[in-house]
């Protein structure tokens, strides 16, 4: 156990100092023009692309706010409903009804086709209807449980034309409001953020790549060269395959969190959590087994080993295996705090974060099982294999 305890205090150092400061917040919108200007030809085009279905419960509490964008220049949304069966097209009429703002389209693409995930086929419609409609310098692909402040179309434009960038892209906030959402959400996007620096993301020579699929300004030339959405029209992680895929064809991105830009999708219970997190979880281990074995030793070894050291090492008399794993847990703590602070939760709910990463091993480990089950990434009825 001392080894074990020094090998996990080892690791968080490395994570802490070289991988890529994934701990810290203060990754936002770069540095943009007074957005203050109403002159709309100095504004690009944009066309809003939502894909939705069955997102009847969440659409009042987002649909308003992207009709309501306070945009100078020209933009329209385009509401595609995927099949859905529980009225979303017919509610997303209605909400605009009478509301002034901007224009809005709703129109359905039929079932995908062969290869297509749901979303991406909607997406390819949206895409396709807007080109025809308004041929927009950018597009806005943004979830049907996204809800924007008034400038925030303004400010992602601003930002994306005045650092000439192709893709610019916000992590939306997510809910916190039930208990476990406080224990497991901070995390995800804690975890999401070492997978994916968004220093590195944002750096130009670097080959990390990603993107937040609520939140996705991007240039139709960008999209153009770089084919999408055809080029990932099978991608269960939509949102990391489009800016890989923008980021090769020699596309600038950018990836930070968001000021104003929150997800309204409730996740009340621990199963509804579960699911958002297994159904891809092992598709982002490109369905290979020693992948998913490297993945729970390295989580046992860098969030379970640290507690399990300290305690052992109190109990068995074993002071250096009690120190080095209370020094990893409480590195570990540290680099936690900055996001439980942006999510407003309290200081001493980070040294849980081992809870939550025993949960998300567990999660990853369903998520295997699910798909060599047959069932793999299933969302709304729809299930996905491995391309």
């Amino acid at each position: 156990m001392e080894w074990i305890g020094a090998g996990s205090l080892l690791a968080w150092v490395w994570l802490l100092l070289g991988q890529g400061f994934f701990w810290r917040t203060d990754v936002r919108l770069p540095d943009r023009p007074d957005p203050g200007c109403r002159d709309p030809e100095r504004w690009p085009s944009v066309a809003v692309v939502v894909p939705a279905r069955d997102e009847a419960v969440v659409l009042p509490a987002s649909l308003p706010s992207l009709l309501g964008q306070k945009y100078p220049g020209r933009a329209e949304v385009f509401l595609i409903d995927d099949g859905s069966t529980d009225g979303t097209g017919a509610l997303a009429r209605r909400l605009a009804d009478g509301r002034g703002g901007l224009p809005l389209t709703v129109a359905s693409p039929g079932e995908p086709e062969p290869g297509w995930t749901g979303k991406l086929w909607a997406v390819r419609h949206g895409v396709a209807l807007a080109r025809e409609r308004m041929a927009p310098e950018y597009l806005l692909l943004t979830d049907a449980d996204i809800a924007h402040r008034p400038e925030s179309l303004r400010e992602l434009a601003a930002a994306a034309r005045s650092a000439e960038l192709d893709l610019v892209s916000q992590m939306a906030r997510l809910r916190v409001a039930t208990p476990w959402e406080r224990l497991i959400v901070p995390a995800f996007v804690y975890c999401f953020a070492k997978l994916y620096p968004f220093r590195w993301v944002n750096r130009p020579g670097a080959r990390t790549a990603a993107a937040a699929g609520g939140c996705v300004l991007l240039r139709r030339e960008a999209a153009e060269r770089a084919g999408i959405p055809e080029a990932i029209r099978h991608a269960v992680i939509d949102d990391v395959a489009l800016a890989r895929a923008v980021k090769r064809s020699g596309g600038r991105i950018w990836l930070g969190l968001a000021d104003g830009v929150d997800s309204v999708r409730p996740y009340p219970r621990l199963a509804e959590l579960w699911r958002m997190v297994s159904r891809s979880a092992y598709a982002q281990l490109r369905y290979r087994p020693p992948l998913l074995l490297g993945t729970v030793l390295g989580l046992a070894l860098v969030y379970l080993v640290p507690p399990a050291a300290l305690v052992s090492g109190l109990a068995g008399g074993a002071p250096v295996a009690a120190a080095t794993g209370g020094a990893a847990w409480a590195v570990m703590c540290g680099t936690y705090l900055p996001m439980l602070r942006y999510y407003g939760q309290p200081w001493w709910s980070a040294p849980l974060l081992p809870c939550t990463a025993l949960l998300y091993l567990l999660m990853t480990v369903d998520s295997a099982v699910r798909h060599h089950r047959g069932r793999g990434a299933a969302w709304k009825g729809r299930t996905y294999g491995a391309p």
